[in-house]
């Protein structure tokens, strides 16, 4: 089992949902978040004054699934998240050691 956590911008997020919906991930968990990577941020003009934007707004967007899925989901996540242009995020693969279903007691992959 692996959690898939991608970071990435807003307005992509109905899109990247749809796709992930489309290769079969039934659950996902989002979470409006900031920061920044390579570009640092960026200086915008307000009434007249520069100021510096050092956190820039992102949506995290965490999925558990089984490892058979993993390489449909990483892919649904690039395609359906990318714009080409910087800041588009990243995506991050963790194990998952153990997943239990709270209302069940259900462990493992069954969980999912």
């Amino acid at each position: 089992m692996k959690l898939i956590t991608a970071i990435i911008k807003p307005f992509k997020l109905d899109e990247v949902r749809e796709a992930l919906a489309t290769v079969g991930v039934q659950g996902i968990t989002v979470t409006e978040v900031k920061g920044f990577g390579r570009q640092k941020g960026h200086t915008e003009l307000y009434r007249g004054a520069e100021y510096v934007v050092d956190f820039l707004p992102k949506v995290k967007v965490e999925a558990a699934v089984g490892d058979e899925m993993v390489d449909q989901v990483v892919e649904a996540l690039e395609k359906s998240a990318r714009t080409g242009k910087i800041g588009d995020g990243k995506i991050f693969v963790y194990s998952l050691e153990q997943v239990i279903r709270i209302r069940t007691g259900e462990t493992g992959e069954a969980a999912l």
